[in-house]
């Protein structure tokens, strides 16, 4: 299969990824992307913290503190919950595959 590499978001020009967490990602199911979609990012007691709903391309993105986080993800074709680790500022992807 051809395709393009895994992209990196585009973040404002004031944003400091050394000093800034993003937990960004892609929602897909059977390898396509799924706009429309609820986001949440839970803390590690799984209080709900943040709501996003998914771009057309499906791309989703948090700005948070560095710690262990849950992303659970609603929408009409499916669910997912993942856990995602953040142990210092910088970029981490989570790709999230609707069952």
């Amino acid at each position: 299969m051809c395709g393009a590499p895994p992209q990196t978001p585009t973040l404002p020009p004031h944003v400091d990824i050394t000093k800034e967490t993003v937990i960004y990602g892609t929602v897909s199911k059977d390898d396509a992307p799924v706009p429309a979609a609820y986001v949440r990012l839970l803390d590690s007691t799984g209080e709900f913290t943040a709501e996003v709903l998914t771009s057309a391309t499906g791309d989703y993105r948090f700005f948070a503190a560095p710690g262990d986080w849950m992303l659970s993800v609603m929408h009409n074709s499916g669910s997912v919950r993942q856990p995602v680790s953040a142990p210092a500022p910088g970029l981490v992807e989570a790709s999230l595959v609707l069952t």
